[in-house]
């Protein structure tokens, strides 16, 4: 049974609804509204069904006229035949209001009256009686049944005689075992040699070869094995649990020289030797404004057009004749004519392939093209357009989209609210190994310096040997660009570490306290990389989540990625939810994309990791000093990504 059916235009205005179940009127805007959200919006369309809550929906769009047609139902329910009431519904809605709409257009849809309640009565239930009318089951004939191809020869058995079947089926079984059984009853072994038949059946005799093939390997492996328990085992040392520093030959024996991850240092920067260094290296550009995040920069193709046209003016065209000129010029030109998948099939294929040479994940490339597709479809283009153009400008504004999600994440706004609540803003960084977790979370310490906030850094990173003194290393370069002196004698930066070793969720619960004690404005979590595989350190993290409940949760992962950043998402967000405690778990809510500057015009890693959370990608890392730090420009990543 239907839950609801309803037709209205992709502007929002409602054309008919039919209501299937007794309730208010307005019970099947919530799931609507979802479906007009999460998928029309977000340019999801490449699968026509939706799950909102208890029900399922499915949609059907109509290009020509911009309508959208959704039915709604249980989604415990088995419907065969929604998908042929759905086709049925569009195409009788089509042709008894089409002279309405293309006269009257949108004064068409706002003034008309849509009686259409007896017509969909009628193709429900026909949609209904064809779905339990079946064929009624044949059984076979016995000339098709498998017995019939056998002659009676073969069915009769002699009495004494093992049917040549059985014979196959134990030869297939392990030889081993019939080598044991030699082995352990030679005697009925020979007993079984006297009983051959003078005539030389060919598979006694096959197995008997087997038999003795078997007797030997068995001897083999038992006098190895012999030899081998005759060796006395040597006692082996129990092994130590947990790490040991390695000892060089020609170096220092005494470990406490080395051991920097002191708990008694926690914000003083005194116990630490000076490092010197080049505030130049480290800040990068000094003509940059100070606590500004600036967008990524990529040069459309456009300008590169114009550059190459300036450059070389002096270059003729190649002339061609009058009519050859016209003809090439209008070659490839629709006029008035509904796109149909035949004739985008071509196109969408080489976006595919092109989107996927790019980095994106090949089944986010399908799914992106299997939505333009249904976009465009039915769709009537104008006198001078292409199918290419067209199809092209559709998957620029579907990308465009994709990279600008539901909800937009700004940090600063953030932490000056969670100022007014007199309490720290919590951000934990996790991802897998090598990502650039710690260099990044130095980038937007400096940041947030920069822009008046002071910061404390939780060193979670109990296992990585040097996590504690690279963020210890960052703490002292970060103090020194940013001394007490410039900041009224406010200590900007400090780290809060309790060495190797230790619960990570323990630390965090520690340092938040300390930096809410100490009123420090932003709390960064740098926890220990993991592979999205490990299910004890997965479950690690849940558990620090869970129980600290930071505001942000960043996944930090590279550009460099293709298909295992949806791997990588997917999973991490799957464990975050099976091993919280909570009714609601608490899953990443935003994205660093680190290295992007290694990875050319190659920028598909962004579409994938956006499209497969719907999370926005906050920041971007895209060099080796505290400023190479940007936001998203989705403009910029869509012009690389179509760049040829």
């Amino acid at each position: 049974m239907l839950d609801f059916f309803t037709i209205f235009s992709k502007g929002g205005l409602v054309l008919w609804c039919f209501q299937g179940v007794r309730g208010p009127a307005a019970a099947a805007t919530a799931p609507v509204n979802a479906l007009i959200r999460s998928v029309l919006l977000q340019e999801r369309g490449g699968n026509n069904s939706f799950t909102h809550e208890a029900l399922t929906l499915k949609y059907k769009l109509d290009n020509q006229f911009e309508l959208v047609f959704v039915v709604g139902f249980q989604k415990i329910l088995t419907l065969t035949y929604v998908d042929k009431l759905i086709d049925d519904v569009h195409k009788e809605f089509r042709d008894k209001y089409r002279n309405e709409f293309q006269q009257k257009g949108t004064l068409g849809l706002l003034n008309g009256t849509f009686d259409f309640k007896d017509d969909f009565m009628r193709l429900l239930r026909d949609a209904e009686e064809s779905s339990k009318v079946r064929a009624p089951t044949v059984m076979k004939t016995f000339e098709q049944s498998l017995k019939s191809q056998k002659t009676v020869k073969c069915m009769i058995e002699t009495r004494g005689e093992k049917p040549k079947e059985k014979v196959k089926n134990k030869k297939n079984k392990g030889s081993k075992k019939e080598g044991t059984e030699a082995v352990a009853a030679p005697g009925k072994a020979s007993a079984g040699d006297k009983q051959l038949s003078a005539t030389g059946d060919r598979e006694e005799l096959t197995k008997d070869e087997i038999l003795q093939k078997n007797r030997e390997e068995f001897f083999k492996r038992h006098m190895k094995a012999g030899e081998k328990s005759s060796r006395s085992p040597k006692p082996e040392a129990q092994k130590e649990k947990g790490k040991k520093p390695r000892v060089w030959d020609l170096g220092n024996s005494n470990a406490k020289v080395l051991d920097y991850s002191n708990s008694a240092t926690n914000g003083s920067t005194e116990a630490c030797p000076v490092e010197e260094f080049d505030p130049d290296i480290a800040l990068g550009d000094r003509n940059r404004e100070p606590g500004r995040l600036y967008d990524l920069e990529y040069e459309s193709d456009d300008e590169a057009e114009e550059e190459k046209i300036i450059q070389n003016p002096s270059k003729p065209s190649a002339k061609k004749g009058g009519l050859g000129g016209m003809f090439g010029m209008l070659k490839g030109l629709v006029g008035s004519k509904s796109l149909t998948r035949e004739d985008m099939d071509p196109v969408l294929e080489k976006m595919k392939d092109h989107l996927i040479a790019k980095n994106v994940a090949a089944e986010i490339a399908v799914q992106l093209c299997e939505s333009v597709a249904k976009k465009l479809e039915g769709k009537v283009m104008g006198t001078f357009t292409t199918v290419t153009s067209t199809v092209k400008q559709a998957l620029q504004e579907a990308l465009v989209q994709i990279l600008q999600p539901q909800r937009r994440v700004d940090v600063l706004r953030d932490v000056m609210d969670a100022q007014r609540h007199r309490r720290p803003y919590v951000v934990t960084f996790c991802g897998v190994n090598g990502v650039g977790k710690s260099t990044n979370l130095a980038k937007i310490s400096f940041w947030l310096i920069e822009n008046g906030f002071s910061v404390l850094i939780a060193a979670c990173d109990t296992f990585r040997a040097g996590a504690v003194e690279q963020l210890r290393t960052h703490t002292r370069r970060l103090n020194a660009l940013h001394p007490p002196e410039s900041h009224g004698g406010r200590t900007m930066v400090q780290l809060y570490e309790k060495g190797y070793g230790k619960d990570a969720a323990g630390i965090a619960m520690e340092a938040i306290s300390y930096a809410r004690n100490q009123g420090f404005d932003v709390v960064l979590v740098d926890t220990a990389g993991r592979m999205q595989d490990n299910a004890p350190l997965m479950t690690a993290l849940a558990k620090l989540i869970a129980v600290n409940a930071p505001d942000l949760v960043l996944f930090v992962g590279e550009a460099l990625v293709g298909n295992e950043a949806v791997d990588q998402l997917v999973k991490f967000n799957k464990a975050l939810a099976d091993h919280s405690m909570a009714q609601t778990p608490r899953l990443i809510d935003g994205i660093v994309l680190t290295k992007f500057d290694t990875i050319d015009d190659k920028v598909g890693a962004a579409i994938s990791m956006t499209y497969i959370t719907s999370k926005p990608i906050v920041f971007v890392g895209t060099g080796q000093t505290y400023c190479d730090l940007r936001s998203l420009n989705a403009k910029a990543v869509v012009a690389a990504l179509m760049k040829a």
